[in-house]
């Protein structure tokens, strides 16, 4: 599997960035860089026993919804976790540089502010951090939509390639064992399975909330029969 070479020349890219000398340096270098990021997930995480697969939780806050009208990354907060266990040690929080004025609606929503994101570091570097602490694992997020469109398209602008990460939707999930609940928010799913609001609109307590939903559904995906991704995918196709 090719993802360990993918990850050393994310990490020389780094060391290259810290130094002052740049980005991706050529075109060879791009090229190899797209093609190991296929490689990603080349192992099948949908047979996995969802008891023991890996996957990590994550959330992103942005300053809207449209990354190709200018809308942008601000935070991303992840954690892992082995089927329905949190690897609470095992936490990523980022915010991301941002030149411009944050909506002041999104400042009261999200509590990050201009001087915050003036020192952050840039959007390129913590997407290789983030790469790095991702390694191969599946992506989780609540209504993963936001997610993937912005993580797609910065890694288009960014990287010349796109992002290759499955991210399941934990609505696969919650719809199976609660069919009557469409598009619940956060909030109110957290309400609902007795999950205390902690840092709502915050990437990593958002993510941490997300990741205590995903370990209640998995454990009733377990007692109703869904053993993997697969079974739960066409457990929803018959639904």
């Amino acid at each position: 599997m090719a993802f360990e070479p993918f990850m050393q020349l994310l990490r020389g890219i780094q060391g290259r960035r810290a130094q002052g000398i740049g980005g991706i340096q050529n075109s060879h270098q791009m090229a190899y860089l797209r093609h190991l990021q296929k490689e990603i997930n080349k192992e099948d995480a949908m047979h996995v026993p969802l008891n023991g697969l890996n996957v990590v939780v994550f959330d992103i806050e942005t300053t809207g919804f449209s990354p190709e009208k200018g809308d942008s990354i601000l935070s991303i907060g992840a954690i892992k976790m082995c089927g329905a266990k949190m690897l609470e040690e095992q936490e990523f929080y980022s915010l991301i540089q941002y030149d411009k004025e944050i909506p002041p609606n999104i400042v009261q929503l999200t509590g990050i502010t201009n001087e915050q994101v003036s020192t952050a570091p840039p959007l390129a570097d913590v997407l290789i951090k983030f790469f790095e602490f991702i390694g191969d694992s599946t992506l989780v997020a609540h209504h993963a939509t936001h997610e993937r469109t912005f993580m797609q398209f910065a890694s288009a602008k960014l990287f010349k390639t796109s992002f290759k990460h499955r991210i399941v939707d934990t609505s696969f999930l919650y719809k199976i064992i609660e069919p009557h609940f469409q598009n619940v928010a956060l909030e109110r799913l957290c309400e609902h399975n007795g999950i205390p609001i902690v840092d709502r609109h915050n990437a990593l307590g958002d993510a941490k909330m997300t990741a205590m939903l995903w370990s209640i559904y998995l454990e009733k995906s377990l007692k109703i029969g869904c053993e993997t991704l697969n079974d739960v995918y066409n457990y929803f196709a018959r639904m």
